[in-house]
C-alpha cells in the first residue's frame, strides 16, 4: 500500500507539472491569439501577411512536429531552450493560432452599428476598439478560449516525449515499475477531467461576470 501512495505521489507531482505547462502555455496563447487575431485585420498588408503565415502554418503542421523543432531543431541555430520552455512555446504557438481566428471572428461578429455609433461620437480607431469593440467582443471569444485551453491541457501530454515529468510522463514511469496500466492511466484520466472542469467552470464564472451589462448578440 505505501508503495502505491508513492506512485500517486509521483503522479501528483506530474500534474503541478501539467498545470505549470497549461498555465504558461494558455499565458503564450492568448498573448499570440490577439496579436495575430488584430494583425489579420490591420490595414497594413505585411502585417495581415505575417498573421496569416503564422496562424496557416500553426494550424497545418502537427503538434508533435512543433515541439521536435522547438526542442531539437532552435539549439542549432543558437535558441538553446529547456525542456519545459521548448514545450511551453510550442503547445502556446500551436493553440495561439486557433485563438486568433476566435479573436479575429468575435471582432468582426460585433455589429456594424456600433462601430458606426463610435464615428459618431467621433471616436478614435483606438477609443472605438478599445470601449465599444473589445468589451462586447473578449464575451463572445470566451467560451472558445475555454475549449482552447482545454486543448491545450490535453496536448500537454507530447511533451513527455522530451522527457518532460508531467502527469503522462509520470503514468508511464510507474507503468514500467509496476507492470499495471490501470492504476496510473485511470489516474490520470480522472485528473485531466477535474482540471478540464476546473477550466470549464472558471470561463462561465468569467463570461457572466463581463457579459453583465452588456447586451451581446451571440454569433
Amino acid at each position: 500500500m505505501a508503495d502505491w501512495m508513492g506512485y500517486l505521489l509521483l503522479i501528483l507531482n506530474g500534474a503541478v507539472t501539467t498545470i505549470e505547462l497549461t498555465i504558461l502555455g494558455c499565458g503564450l496563447a492568448l498573448f499570440m491569439a490577439f496579436v495575430a487575431g488584430l494583425g489579420r485585420l490591420s490595414r497594413f498588408f505585411a502585417f495581415r501577411a505575417l498573421a496569416t503565415t503564422y496562424i496557416e502554418f500553426f494550424r497545418g503542421t502537427s503538434i508533435f512536429v512543433q515541439l521536435f523543432w522547438a526542442f531539437f531543431v532552435l539549439p542549432l541555430i543558437g535558441i538553446p531552450l529547456s525542456p519545459f520552455f521548448a514545450g511551453v512555446l510550442a503547445l502556446g504557438l500551436n493553440i495561439g493560432a486557433y485563438g486568433a481566428e476566435v479573436v479575429r471572428g468575435a471582432i468582426l461578429s460585433v455589429p456594424r452599428d456600433q462601430h458606426e455609433a463610435g464615428v459618431a461620437l467621433n471616436f478614435s480607431r483606438w477609443q472605438r476598439m478599445r470601449y465599444i469593440t473589445m468589451p462586447q467582443a473578449i464575451v463572445l471569444m470566451l467560451p472558445t478560449f475555454g475549449n482552447n485551453a482545454i486543448e491545450l491541457l490535453k496536448g500537454t501530454a507530447v511533451v513527455s516525449l522530451i522527457s518532460i515529468s508531467d502527469m503522462t510522463f509520470q503514468a508511464q514511469v510507474v507503468r514500467s515499475q509496476t507492470g499495471s496500466t490501470t492504476m496510473p492511466f485511470l489516474t490520470i484520466l480522472v485528473l485531466y477531467f477535474i482540471i478540464s472542469l476546473v477550466i470549464s467552470s472558471s470561463v462561465r464564472r468569467l463570461e457572466r461576470r463581463l457579459s453583465q451589462g452588456l447586451d451581446v448578440t451571440k454569433a
